[in-house]
């Protein structure tokens, strides 16, 4: 095996620098707009833009140059630290926040689109500073690796596999990496508008609708509002849960609408157990809420299509506190929080398609005990799974487990209660953002120490790069010729 060539992995590594060096720029409109500094995001341009053009230019590398697989995991994890730590960058430079460690975790949790935040009072943030916050959950849902695609057209690993290990697009649906990333930029641009339209004509205002829409639609969760959506209509609501549903289907569905291929649509046994999945949680949930509590219907199907959706796709708004609600609704919840959309969205979580895999595996067990003499493949789409594919998928939800454990463990002994630190860890892994107790959907993470903060921001770029991406750099082979 070739040696990895660094200077390719540099040259990335600098152009996605240049490209969160340039978004600091979205932000000073929205400074000018509302007569606050616009120091912060100039110096954070500055800042980023240096480091980038430095790695980015001089490099001699050509990005038409075909990428190893090594060298597309390399250039991915270290794509994400940049953006996290250059997106720390308006936070400190405005003074609104302090310490590395909280900075850090709101950058990560900002760009892995997890939503968890470690401030008591968002209120208390600028505009512009909000703006950001949202802004990074835009970017890191798909903006950012969609625009490295373009420019990157002809990568096998660098263009349609680098797509493919951030957001889990694994069905080709189309023979050039960048006429698949210009459809999907288009369709993610397209339900960006569509929401911000919608919820400014519930009556939410242009800014808070911009910033919404970006949790929204890339499953984030970051909220301008200290209770998040509860403050806002019931239209409002109910808006928001649909378009939270229609962001963790998969891209490639949307592709297949677009092309009016309804046939693949059809075919597409993960969106249909997404639907059932949802649905069947929601149905639960409501009847759970409206026998054991006060709500009349209406109310308890909403609360329970809200915070039902939210979880799934693991965007995190939140309209009541369930951490409130009767204790068989609160269980289905936190199991919920290891669920995820589908495959090819901005979710994070084990995704619908391996449990579905999972569970057309243990059928398979269960019909081999009384036939075990059966030959039965397993197949989804229906298209027969390889046995390194389907393996691949065990292997990936036994490590999902026990990072999961392993992280609840660390945050428990740094001193955080047991029901905290498990649905910390899993939020986290999950991209999800809200746990339970103090930290659930209407609490916050602030009283946590740095020591739990570091793991949950580990935890959440675990969880966003789907665990092998990152795990592949601290094996042997990987480093060897």
């Amino acid at each position: 095996m070739n040696t990895i060539n660094f200077r390719s992995v540099l040259k990335i590594t600098g152009l996605i620098l240049l490209i969160s060096a340039s978004s600091f720029l979205l932000c000073i409109p929205v400074a000018l707009i509302y007569s606050e500094p616009v120091r912060p995001f100039l110096m954070a341009f500055v800042t980023a833009l240096v480091p980038g053009s430095l790695m980015y230019f001089p490099v001699h590398s050509p990005l038409h140059q075909k990428l190893t697989t090594r060298e597309g995991y390399l250039s991915v994890t270290l794509g994400w630290f940049a953006l996290s730590l250059s997106g720390m960058l308006p936070f400190a430079y405005s003074h609104e926040m302090h310490g590395f460690v909280n900075m850090f975790f709101e950058s990560v949790s900002g760009y892995t689109t997890t939503g968890a935040t470690t401030l008591a009072d968002v209120e208390s943030l600028s505009k512009s500073v909000l703006f950001w916050r949202s802004l990074t959950h835009w970017i890191g849902g798909i903006g950012i690796i969609v625009l490295v695609i373009i420019v990157l057209p002809s990568l096998k690993v660098g263009g349609y596999s680098l797509f493919s290990l951030e957001s889990s697009l694994k069905e080709k649906i189309m023979p050039r990496t960048k006429s698949i990333a210009i459809t999907v930029l288009l369709i993610y641009l397209f339900l960006t508008v569509l929401l911000i339209v919608l919820l400014t004509a519930g009556g939410m205002s242009l800014f808070d609708s911009i910033c919404h829409t970006f949790g929204t639609v890339a499953t984030g969760g970051f909220s301008t509002k200290n209770n998040s959506i509860a403050g806002y209509s019931d239209y409002i609501q109910y808006v928001l849960g649909i378009f939270m549903f229609l962001s963790a289907a998969s891209f490639v569905v949307y592709y297949f609408i677009f092309k009016r291929n309804f046939t693949r649509v059809k075919a597409n046994e993960e969106l249909w157990f997404y639907l059932f999945f949802t649905t069947a949680s929601v149905v639960a949930v409501t009847l759970i809420l409206y026998t054991g509590s006060e709500r009349n219907f209406e109310v308890a199907f909403r609360h329970a299509f809200f915070q039902v959706t939210s979880t799934i796709s693991t965007t995190g708004f939140a309209t009541t506190d369930y951490t409130l609600w009767p204790q068989a609704a609160m269980v289905l919840i936190f199991l919920m929080l290891f669920a995820g959309g589908s495959t090819g969205s901005t979710t994070g979580g084990i995704k619908m398609a391996r449990h579905l895999l999972a569970l057309k595996n243990l059928r398979n067990v269960t019909v081999k005990l009384l036939h075990p003499s059966a030959v039965m493949p397993v197949k989804l789409n229906g298209q027969v799974v390889p046995e390194s594919i389907n393996s691949l998928m065990t292997v990936f939800i036994q490590l999902y487990v026990l990072i999961f454990l392993a992280g609840m463990m660390i945050i428990l002994l740094s001193g955080i209660p047991a029901i905290e630190a498990a649905a910390a860890s899993v939020t986290a892994l999950s991209n999800v953002g809200p746990g339970m107790g103090a930290s659930g959907n209407t609490g916050n993470y602030s009283h946590f120490n740095g020591v739990a903060r570091m793991t949950m921001a580990v935890l959440m770029i675990i969880g966003r790069l789907e665990i092998f991406t990152i795990f592949a750099l601290f094996t042997r082979p990987f480093w060897k010729k």
